[in-house]
């Protein structure tokens, strides 16, 4: 059970930060900071006041960046090698001890993850954007925020309803995905 735990954990954590990079990277470091998770070395480095500072820094130009449809397409691109990047440290951050997964495969496992919910997410954007002459691009993005802290603090607190939270969130995303490009052709004919 240990092991599906923590796996469910690392998962809901790439998925996250296929969403925004640095909120499960920040969320991570506070729960250690704060002593309610026990991170690994090299992890443990997560939860450095600097680090921090680091992080929280970066989620905040992130959260910013994305919200302005100008450039946001930029911060995407960015992304397809910082959330694979972050989903894997994540990911293997939150196997500790217990880990009874080869790391290879719990890394892949983390960067499959997080570049598959990246990508899901670059892909709508442009769709939506033109859909809405760039107007929902904030609204999309807050809500992408929200979703990334919910999993973030669901895959600490419950792993198991955050791995299904994300699994639901997909589905949903594709759904409208498919709904928002299918109004995208009809309006461009």
């Amino acid at each position: 059970m240990e092991i599906m735990i923590a796996l469910a954990t690392g998962l809901s954590l790439a998925a996250a930060s296929g969403l925004n990079a640095y909120i499960p990277l920040l969320g991570i470091g506070l729960f250690a900071r704060f002593g309610l998770i026990d991170l690994v070395a090299p992890f443990d480095l997560l939860s450095h006041g600097l680090v921090l500072t680091i992080l929280a820094i970066l989620a905040i130009v992130d959260f910013v960046g994305d919200k302005l449809p100008a450039i946001d397409s930029g911060f995407h691109a960015v992304g397809l090698i910082i959330s694979p990047i972050a989903g894997a440290i994540v990911t293997l951050s939150s196997q500790g001890e217990l880990a009874t997964i080869h790391p290879a495969l719990i890394t892949i496992a983390g960067l499959i993850v997080a570049l598959s919910t990246h990508s899901a997410r670059s892909t709508m954007r442009p769709v939506i954007t033109a859909a809405t002459a760039g107007s929902a691009n904030p609204i999309v993005s807050i809500i992408e925020d929200i979703v990334a802290l919910t999993l973030t603090i669901l895959a600490m607190l419950m792993p198991l309803l955050a791995l299904t939270l994300a699994l639901v969130a997909a589905f949903i995303a594709f759904r409208v995905f498919r709904r928002a490009r299918r109004i995208w052709q009809i309006r461009s004919q």
